[in-house]
């Protein structure tokens, strides 16, 4: 979908869905914006369909001809409660309005739009609103489902648009990955995409497969995706920007293509959606993808642990011992808390990239499900500061985290094992906790770092905010926006 600025002083007209949005206290004014004919029915209708422009509210005025098929109008509550993920779901609900009907043409009149980051948030929501992953659906002649391949934005930043609109298709390009099931997507095609990413971009990439991650003693990673017929591997890719870099991050992704549980296997309703359990691998590819296309003058590291987690005669068991990359040894108490045994590895070599941090992404803890719901995920940090910075930059891009503490030194005594220097599940009580505090023991003291645990949210069961049903990749937008704010560009 293409972007075009309109003029301060023009109207919004002449496209198939026309859509505004509107604080509480809208005047006749804020109607202006439409063709005269149009602000008068607009405003006829408004009254007759008891529309208040409340947070979230929304109106569609259906139009007899023309070529404006429909007026879209979004709520956005009171003036001086909006937010950026106000005007994101602005944009997503009057471009979804054209999408579901097949419509090719937009226009849009939101206030403030002329703000470079209101303006990212429009192109966001406006590109997200285009997303349906279709790929294996026999389409009938019932289904007009068409993204739109232009918007006008009335007073709009266009360089704002283009970043929102880089973001999101970003974020689109994860939830394809993720959505993809496991009899598709394996530890070596998810190679593939890496690869394929790469040459797109001009990123460095090195994957190191089996024999080399025995000989480097990433046998952690190895221990998971040792019951499968399609052996892991850990994945590299680096993006090192024109100019001098401002910063270097490493971004880490669980990226397990299917759990089963392996041995400590789940039940059947369980399995299902865990094809996303390589959410966080693909959120790292994403990341490091939309660097590249916004050229951010950051060193970027997206890292990837890929294995795949099945019970067979050669799987590892309970009561395994597992010397790790970094030499600590790991007690298995249960092959279900894989994806903690993958970050192991990943984590201790992103740490041996010099990065100035370190954000871990993985769909690690049902625990954390519990705690938060399934539209918030955890945060987990060894760095307050950094915690914090990245929680405010949250607010703004509309994903949910929430800080969870990691000084419980009752609970850190959970991840200690009798025969080993851990064990890799601390129990049930505190789990999302536990789990981060082991991780942390693989992260080279010194390096601030954050854990992003995703569970629950990589996954809409139900279509909500601008979310179709199926993958969210979420988390992508603030890590990208925090890459954002580092380059100073906020």
């Amino acid at each position: 979908m293409n972007f075009n600025i309109l003029p301060e002083d023009s109207r919004i007209g002449g496209k198939n869905v026309l859509g505004l949005a509107l604080f509480e206290d809208f005047t006749k004014e804020d109607l202006a914006t439409l063709p005269s004919s149009l602000g008068v029915l607009v405003g006829m209708s408004i009254p007759r369909a008891r529309f208040k422009a409340k947070k979230g509210n929304t109106l569609v005025v259906p139009l007899a001809d023309g070529e404006a098929q429909c007026i879209a109008i979004f709520g956005l509550g009171k003036r001086e409660d909006v937010r950026f993920d106000d005007y994101r779901k602005a944009a997503f609900t009057i471009v979804r309005q054209a999408a579901v009907k097949g419509l090719s043409t937009v226009a849009m009149s939101i206030p403030n739009a002329e703000d470079r980051l209101v303006s990212r948030a429009i192109g966001e929501g406006a590109a997200l609103g285009c997303y349906r992953f279709e790929k294996y659906h026999e389409h009938d002649e019932d289904d007009i489902f068409a993204v739109p391949h232009s918007a006008d934005m009335l007073r709009g930043n266009l360089e704002g648009l283009e970043e929102g609109k880089i973001l999101a298709e970003s974020q689109c390009y994860a939830r394809d990955i993720a959505n993809e099931p496991g009899n598709v997507v394996n530890p070596e095609t998810f190679e593939e995409f890496a690869r394929t990413l790469a040459e797109e971009k001009h990123l460095d990439i090195r994957v190191y497969h089996a024999d080399e991650l025995k000989s480097r003693g990433m046998n952690a990673l190895l221990s998971v995706g040792s019951g499968s017929a399609t052996p892991p591997r850990l994945i590299h890719l680096t993006y090192s920007p024109a100019a001098t870099p401002v910063a270097a991050l490493s971004i880490v992704g669980k990226g397990l293509t299917f759990d089963s549980g392996g041995l400590s296997i789940k039940p059947a309703d369980a399995m299902l959606t865990m094809k996303g359990d390589k959410t966080g691998a693909c959120v790292a590819l994403a990341v490091i993808k939309a660097a590249a296309e916004l050229e951010l003058p950051i060193k970027l590291h997206a890292i990837v642990g890929a294995a795949e987690n099945m019970p067979s005669g050669a799987a590892y068991r309970p009561d395994d011992v597992i010397k790790a990359y970094n030499g600590k040894t790991i007690e298995v108490n249960n092959t279900d808390a894989e994806g903690r045994l993958t970050l192991a590895d990943a984590l201790a070599y992103a740490c041996e990239q010099k990065p100035d941090a370190v954000i871990d992404i993985a769909t690690l803890t049902g625990a954390c499900a519990v705690a938060l719901g399934e539209t918030t995920a955890g945060l987990f940090t060894n760095d307050d500061k950094f915690g914090d910075d990245f929680l405010a930059i949250s607010l703004d891009s509309g994903e949910r985290f929430w800080k969870l503490p990691m000084d419980d030194e009752n609970l850190r005594k959970k991840v200690k094992s009798p025969i080993a220097d851990l064990v890799n599940s601390g129990g049930r009580y505190g789990g999302a906790i536990t789990a981060a505090m082991f991780l942390e023991s693989f992260v080279t003291k010194g390096t601030p770092w954050i854990h992003l645990d995703i569970a629950a949210t990589d996954f809409a069961k139900e279509p909500y905010s601008y979310y179709i049903k199926g993958a969210t990749a979420f988390g992508m937008r603030t890590i990208t926006s925090y890459l954002l704010r580092k380059a100073g560009r906020a």
